[in-house]
């Protein structure tokens, strides 16, 4: 007959106390916003209160409050720092390098957000916010470089598996400005013929039957995203 192994059971209180330089670990989260604007990919960026930083921009990224979640703590750095409550965001990557932060150990988990910064209203200036051009940021904070470029690189796998870069652009749209959008993320030029031919393939927008007004080329066709395509918002509550 075999003996039954009895298993002895540890509380959290002695877990915590025996293992107590492993919950002195702060997590924070960094949200790479990207906005659009005249055939350019932007980022915003916010000056880095860090001495140790001095002259560097950052992304916009703070500590996880004990009560929240990641993706809420996400939300409400984005509300605090642009005033927004509605934009999409997405869950990218965690890093975790020893060294990270001159502060600590702290572990940070990166989204990315899609912002039309020509038709949103930004609370960004008494936050020192600006917008960068993506392919001109060289040098940011802490790893935030490899924080942007990496989210960058999930943008670009993106754009064509999923109708992500209407976030981008105004309700209605011309095929030149789609195309140029797909242009700066992808940071290449694109034959307009093959372009439109996976743009219709793919069934995501549709004709308004009407044209574009007070530009300095031939109106083109205004379209829109067809409706239930995407809906990735979440308010800051």
């Amino acid at each position: 007959m075999s003996e039954r192994i009895i298993k002895a059971f540890k509380n959290a209180a002695i877990e915590k106390k025996n293992r107590q330089d492993y919950f002195n670990i702060a997590v924070s989260v960094d949200c790479v916003i990207f906005g659009y604007d005249n055939h350019e990919l932007y980022v915003l960026l916010m000056q880095s209160d860090l001495e140790e930083f001095q002259g560097l921009n950052s992304l916009l990224g703070d500590l996880v409050r004990p009560s929240e979640d990641l993706t809420e703590a996400s939300f409400r750095i984005l509300w605090e720092r642009t005033g927004l409550q509605n934009v999409y965001l997405e869950q990218v990557h965690t890093f975790g390098k020893v060294c990270r932060h001159p502060s600590g150990r702290v572990i940070t988990t990166a989204y990315f957000s899609l912002i039309d910064m020509q038709h949103q209203q930004l609370n960004i200036a008494e936050h020192q916010l600006d917008w960068y051009p993506v392919r001109k940021v060289k040098r940011l904070a802490f790893d935030h470089l490899e924080i942007l470029q990496l989210c960058l690189q999930q943008l670009q796998q993106k754009v064509m598996e999923r109708p992500v870069v209407f976030h981008l652009l105004p309700p209605l749209f011309s095929l030149r400005e789609l195309q140029s959008v797909f242009e700066a993320i992808l940071g290449i030029e694109l034959d307009r013929r093959n372009f439109r031919k996976k743009i219709a393939i793919k069934d995501w927008i549709i004709d308004t039957n009407t044209l574009e007004k007070e530009v300095n080329h031939r109106p083109g066709k205004l379209y829109k995203l067809k409706a239930g395509l995407v809906n990735n918002f979440r308010p800051y509550q």
